[in-house]
C-alpha cells in the first residue's frame, strides 16, 4: 500500500478501501473520530477499523456512540481502552456504560467547548492554554490553576492523534475538502491535529472543480481518501436495530 507524508501538499492523496486506509493503525494508537452523534459520523470507516482488529485503542470523540453501530461497536468489541468524550452517557449508550461498569475502559470527559479547543491547540501547535471552564468542579482536580487579572484559570493540554477519521461531503484528488452543514463538526481540527487523517467522501472530483472559496480543509492536512458514495447513516442503523459486526 502506497502511504504518501500524511500531509504533504501538491500533490494527489490515494484514494484506497477503507480496508487499506486503515491497515497501519497499530494497537495502542490514539484516533480521533469526527461526528456529533450521528451527524458526520464516518460509520464506514469505523467498521473498517472494528474487522482491521487494532486493540488497546484510545479514541477521542464527542460521545460514546449508540446502540450496536459505529463507534459503540468498536467498544462493544473491547477495542478502546481509553475515550476522551464530552457525553458519554446516553439513554442508547449501553456498550460504553457495560464496558466502563466492568473497568474495562477509562473514560477522560471533557467540556465540549474545551475539547475543541485542545484539539484546535494541538493542531496549531500549541501545548496547552488556559481557560474559565471546570474551575472549581471535580473536572479541575490535579490541573494547574493560574489567576490572570484575579480570576482562576485551568490549564488544558492539547491534543493530538496518530490517525484521524472524518466524513466529508466533497474532496477532491488532492485532498481539499468541503462538509455538509453540522456534519462539518470537529472534522476540520482533527484532520490538522492528526500525523494522518483518512477521510471518507460521498462524492470524489477532480482538482479544481471544488471553488477554493468554499475549501474548509486544504488537502495538506489531509491524508488518504476513501470514497464512500453510498455512505450509511448511524441514526438509520440504529433505528433499524442494526447490529456490527
Amino acid at each position: 500500500m502506497t502511504t504518501p507524508s500524511a500531509k504533504a501538499t501538491g500533490v494527489l492523496k490515494p484514494v484506497l478501501s477503507a480496508q487499506d486506509a486503515l491497515a497501519d493503525i497499530p494497537d495502542g494508537a490514539t484516533v480521533l473520530i469526527g461526528g456529533f452523534g450521528g451527524a458526520g459520523n464516518p460509520v464506514e470507516l469505523i467498521h473498517a477499523l472494528i474487522d482491521q482488529g487494532a486493540r488497546d485503542l484510545t479514541i477521542v470523540n464527542n460521545n460514546a456512540g449508540n446502540g450496536d453501530v459505529g463507534l459503540a461497536a468498536l467498544i462493544r468489541e473491547r477495542r478502546v481502552a481509553k475515550i476522551i468524550c464530552s457525553f458519554p452517557r446516553a439513554a442508547s449508550a449501553h456498550a460504553f456504560t457495560e464496558e466502563y461498569q466492568a473497568g474495562r475502559i477509562e473514560l477522560e470527559t471533557v467540556p465540549q467547548g474545551t475539547l475543541a479547543e485542545r484539539i484546535r491547540a494541538g493542531g496549531a501547535g500549541v501545548p496547552a492554554f488556559y481557560t474559565r471552564t471546570s474551575v472549581g468542579t471535580p473536572l479541575a482536580e490535579g490541573k494547574e490553576i493560574r489567576a490572570f487579572d484575579g480570576r482562576d484559570y485551568v490549564m488544558e493540554h492539547a491534543i493530538t492523534g496518530d490517525y484521524a477519521l472524518v466524513k466529508c461531503l466533497r474532496a477532491d484528488r488532492m485532498g481539499n475538502l468541503t462538509y455538509s452543514k453540522s456534519a462539518r463538526n470537529f472534522a476540520p481540527i482533527m484532520c490538522m491535529a492528526a500525523k494522518c487523517a483518512v477521510v471518507q467522501t460521498v462524492e470524489l472530483v477532480e482538482p479544481g472543480a471544488i471553488d477554493p472559496e468554499t475549501v474548509v480543509t486544504p488537502g495538506i492536512f489531509t491524508g488518504r481518501i476513501v470514497h464512500t458514495p453510498d455512505a450509511v447513516q448511524e441514526q438509520v442503523l440504529f433505528e433499524q436495530g442494526a447490529r456490527y459486526p
